[in-house]
Parts: C-alpha cells; sequence; structure tokens
C-alpha cells in the first residue's frame, strides 16, 4: 500500500515543529550558560543591570544540570514557576518582604509571557533565559532568608549573644529535589523553623495584614491617671470599648452610659489582658492601657520583628529536652519531648540591667547557697550601707573573707578606705538574696537561675527587677522535676536540701540546654497572638534592619 502523501506531509511538519522546540530550548539552555559566563571579575552576577542576590548558589545548580532551564518547557512556564511566585508573594506572611526576591522583575515577565500567550505570540529564549535566573536566584535567597534569618543577629551585640546557625540545607540540592518532585511549597516549609507557633505566627500576619489593609480606627494614645475598675466612668472608655470590639475581643452591644465601665466590658478587658500577658483581674490599670495602644500597624510590626527571632534561634531549642526562659514574657518553660512539664512566672533584669540573650547548659543546683556579692553590687551598696549601720554585714547574714577564703572580722576593715582588698557573701539561710536554691548554667555573664527572698513581687506584671538572673517562684518544683530521674530526690528530701546551713551542690547526671529569649509576640497552638511589652527596647532595631533591603542576608 502507498504511503499517503497529506500523512507523510504531516509527519514532516511535526518534525519541523518539534525541531523548531529543540532549538528554541537549546536557544535557552546556551543563553543561560552565556549569561552565567562573563569576560569581566565580579562579586555578583548582572542580569539585565540588576545584580543577583547569590552567586555560589546560582553558578552551582545551573552547572550541575548542564545550564538546563529549570522554569519552562517547550516555551512555557511550568507549575513551579507559579508556585514559586506564590511562594515569594506569601513571603509577606512570614515577615519578610517579597520586593527582596525581585518580585517586580518576576511579576513584569509574568505579565509579558501571560501576554504573549493570550495573542499566540511565542515567548523570546532571552526572556526566558533571564526569568530563569531571577526565579532561581529569588529561590536560593528566600531559602536562605527562611531558614536562618533574614539579619545576622551578632550585628545587634548584647541584644542577642546566641551565634548565628549555620544553614542545614545545600540549596541548589534543595531546588532539584524540589522541581522533580513539582512541590516548591513543601521545600519552602522544610526550612521554616521546628517550632509549631511559627506557623500559628504566620496566620496571625496573614490577618494582621488585612487588618491594616481595612483599619480606619483612631490610633490616638489613650492614658489614664488611675486605674478604672467596674462601675466607675471615665472618658477613655469609649475608645477602649471601640478597640476591643475592632479586635473582636467585645461584641456590639446596648449600654445606658458611654462612659461607664461596665461588667459586659470587663470580660472583653479580661480577655485582652490574658492575650497580653497582664494579670486577668478587669482593672484597667497604666499597663493594661499601654497595650491598648498598639495599632493593627504596631502589631504586625511587632510580629515581623518575632518571626525573624524564631528564625534566629538555634537547633538546639528542638532537642527533647531544654529551658526556655522568654524574658519578654517573665516565664520559665522546662520542655522535654515536646511536653511542658513545668512553667512557672520569673523576674528579670530591670531596664540597665538586662539580662543578656545566650545559651548554656545547665550542669547542677546549689541548695542552700552562698550568694557572692558581685565586686559592682559590693561597691555599690553594701559599703555605703556598712558606712551607715556598722551592724550591716552581720544583720544581713553576711560574712567578709579574704580572696583565699579566711573569714574577716568587719569591724577590723576600714570601710572608708578607697581600697577594699575583700570579697562579700551572704550566707546559706531564709535572708539569703538568691533564696534557698540556685541553678547553675555556667556562662560569662555569671547569670543563673535562682530562688529569691522578695516571692511577694511574683505578683507584679512588671517583673523586671533583677541585676540580670533570673528569679523564679516555687524554685522546689522547678527542682523537683530536673531531679524526676533519681527516685531518691523526693519533695521532702528536696526542702532539706534548701533549708541548711551549708551549701550542697548535686550534679545533673545529663546536661540540660537553657535558652534565653526576647520574643514580644507568639501565637499559640490555638493560633491565638500574644503580644508583650518591648521592656528593653529592642524591637525598633531588629525592624529597621529588617526594612532594609537585603541587610546581611
Amino acid at each position: 500500500m502507498k504511503f499517503p502523501f497529506f500523512a507523510f506531509f504531516l509527519l514532516l511538519f511535526i518534525a519541523h515543529v518539534d525541531g523548531l522546540h529543540a532549538q528554541s530550548e537549546d536557544e535557552v539552555s546556551r543563553l543561560i550558560r552565556f549569561r552565567m559566563e562573563s569576560d569581566e571579575p565580579m562579586d555578583k552576577i548582572e542580569i539585565r543591570m540588576i545584580s543577583l542576590l547569590t552567586t555560589d548558589e546560582i553558578i552551582d545548580f545551573y552547572n550541575h544540570r548542564a545550564f538546563e532551564k529549570a522554569w519552562s518547557q517547550n516555551g512555557l512556564l511550568t507549575k513551579a514557576a507559579y508556585d514559586l511566585r506564590l511562594e515569594i508573594l506569601q513571603s509577606e506572611f512570614d515577615g519578610l518582604t517579597p520586593e527582596d526576591y525581585h518580585l517586580s522583575r518576576i511579576e513584569s515577565f509574568f505579565r509579558t509571557f501571560e501576554a504573549n500567550k493570550a495573542n499566540g505570540v511565542p515567548n523570546e529564549p532571552g526572556d526566558l533565559a533571564d526569568f530563569d535566573i531571577f526565579l532561581s536566584d529569588a529561590f536560593f535567597h528566600l531559602a536562605r532568608n527562611l531558614e536562618i534569618g533574614k539579619v545576622d543577629p551578632s550585628k545587634f551585640g548584647e541584644d542577642w549573644e546566641i551565634a548565628r546557625k549555620e544553614p542545614v540545607f545545600t540549596y541548589p540540592v534543595l531546588l532539584e529535589q524540589a522541581l522533580a518532585q513539582n512541590d516548591i511549597h513543601g521545600s519552602m516549609e522544610l526550612l521554616y523553623p521546628k517550632f509549631s507557633i511559627y506557623k500559628k505566627g504566620r496566620e496571625v500576619i496573614r490577618e494582621l495584614v488585612e487588618k491594616v489593609k481595612e483599619d480606619t480606627l483612631n490610633w490616638k494614645k489613650v492614658k489614664i491617671d488611675k486605674a478604672i475598675r467596674v462601675g466607675e466612668s471615665n472618658s477613655v472608655i469609649p475608645r477602649l470599648r471601640e478597640r476591643l470590639i475592632y479586635w473582636g475581643l467585645l461584641e456590639e452591644y446596648n449600654f445606658q452610659d458611654v462612659r461607664l465601665y461596665d461588667s459586659i466590658m470587663m470580660d472583653g478587658i479580661k480577655d485582652f489582658q490574658g492575650t497580653h500577658g497582664l494579670d486577668i483581674d478587669g482593672i484597667i490599670g497604666k499597663k493594661t492601657v499601654l497595650a491598648f495602644n498598639d495599632s493593627p500597624q504596631q502589631q504586625l510590626n511587632t510580629a515581623i520583628v518575632n518571626m525573624e527571632r524564631l528564625r534566629w534561634l538555634p537547633d538546639t531549642v528542638k532537642n527533647a529536652e531544654f529551658i526556655l526562659v522568654n524574658i519578654a514574657n517573665f516565664q520559665l518553660d522546662y520542655l522535654k519531648n515536646l511536653d511542658t512539664l513545668f512553667s512557672e512566672r520569673v523576674i528579670v533584669g530591670k531596664k540597665y540591667h538586662e539580662s543578656p540573650i545566650f545559651m548554656a547548659d545547665m550542669s547542677y543546683i546549689v541548695f542552700s547557697p552562698y550568694w557572692n556579692i558581685p565586686y559592682s553590687i559590693t561597691q555599690s551598696e553594701i559599703i555605703p550601707s556598712v558606712r551607715r549601720n556598722p551592724n550591716y554585714i552581720s544583720e544581713k547574714n553576711m560574712e567578709v573573707i579574704t580572696p583565699s577564703g579566711k573569714v574577716v572580722d568587719p569591724s577590723t576593715i576600714n570601710w572608708n578606705s578607697k581600697s577594699f582588698p575583700y570579697l562579700v557573701r551572704q550566707k546559706p539561710g531564709e535572708g539569703n538574696s538568691l533564696g534557698l536554691v540556685k541553678f547553675m548554667f555556667p556562662n560569662k555573664h555569671n547569670v543563673y537561675i535562682h530562688d529569691t527572698n522578695a516571692r511577694s513581687l511574683f505578683a507584679l506584671d512588671d517583673r523586671a527587677l533583677s541585676h540580670g538572673c533570673i528569679r523564679v517562684r516555687n524554685p522546689q518544683d522547678f527542682a523537683k522535676v530536673l531531679l524526676a530521674d533519681d527516685p531518691t530526690w523526693t519533695m521532702e528530701g528536696i526542702q532539706t536540701a534548701m533549708h541548711q546551713t551549708q551549701e550542697q551542690v548535686v550534679q545533673l547526671n545529663r546536661k540540660i540546654p537553657v535558652v534565653l529569649v526576647y520574643l514580644t509576640f507568639w501565637a499559640d497552638s490555638k493560633g491565638e497572638a500574644h503580644f508583650r511589652e518591648d521592656i528593653y527596647d529592642r524591637d525598633e532595631k531588629v525592624l529597621l534592619a529588617l526594612k532594609r533591603n537585603s541587610l546581611d542576608s
């Protein structure tokens, strides 16, 4: 049978078209290779007079795949390209800036390609090549920012002394896997901090972004002279009621007196106090009013800053057992196998004696401790007190010792001398400023967790009161959970050890990471947002650094 002419012609046409596609495909890859090559040495590769954000990753990625394009096939964009554009857009919910990832340039390419598709015009190989490089570059830069943070925390000095994380992932390899599995979103999720509060925080930011767009309230700062209780009237009540309704903590209702603080409004006030770490007493005090003054934009800024701090946290925090102290929340949590076994209020360093941000391993507990008084406190507080009251040392159950440990009679010391070659320590007992036990994680700051003889201070909302150490309420319970692996340490035994005249040092059978952090925002497992006062005024510096395009990324 003769082969039909039209069939022969059709095969030739198909072969011709396939050849054109092959030529086009080869041209895109050739142009990508051409873009990677340069006749002049440079720190950054430039595409269309725009410097790429990465260098090694881009070169490694395309060299490994023989410069084959990643984001188009047969001259058309792949689903993965659209998926990555969405990830870049939604990086806003990570507290990042989508424009940092070539968004304007990428969107311009998308408009061109979609117009070409609508008009039946093929995409230019040069456009496809440049688009491919920009998109890959954006992936690598976004991946790094998600995994270890956009800003290097070491730039903030003592504000954050935890070393910057090293990347776990090799981003070109991660991108190859994402393309092979057609799962760009999944690859990005792998880079998120491994805490549930991070993903929950993204949802809060998504809601706050919409709140900011729709916000029409007057956020003029509200001030009060004295606390307001239920049944009292005040001119600020209408504005506070309006803000409670805005935040969804109070439904609109009929009230007789617009200025009256009634019991219905009190329920909303209590909910508000709960999400801001305040005593849930329904009393509108200065701390409650201060929290009410944060607009949606201010809350969004706070959330953005703390999402970055979560990206800074080290892998140690993912361990099965660790102690987390959130200084801004005045709270200590002991976690084991993802369960919170102990949670308690703490007192932290006051302004100018700020508790540092760092991590170290807890290795031992000291029951009935001496308080070895720092030289700075001896100079500023102890010596002046002795000059006013010669019996101060004995009244405070203290003793003076030489550097070698020999006890010296205070009456033989010239307390008016400029030279003071001694050490002062407070002996174990109920009046000891460290209380009855201290928990040691040796560090250069000489900061540790301890009991206190001023336990009434735990009732305060603002507990930034110490010289830098962390005071914990109910330390006997904390000791019990830390020593739970040893059945000989009963609560009775712990109480006995805490009431001795001599120190007793107990070595733990393992080292427990202690992480001191500063988080003024997080979202709980239910997705509820929690905000805390920026007691050390640190948020603004982080926010400004994040807003500077690609700083230290």
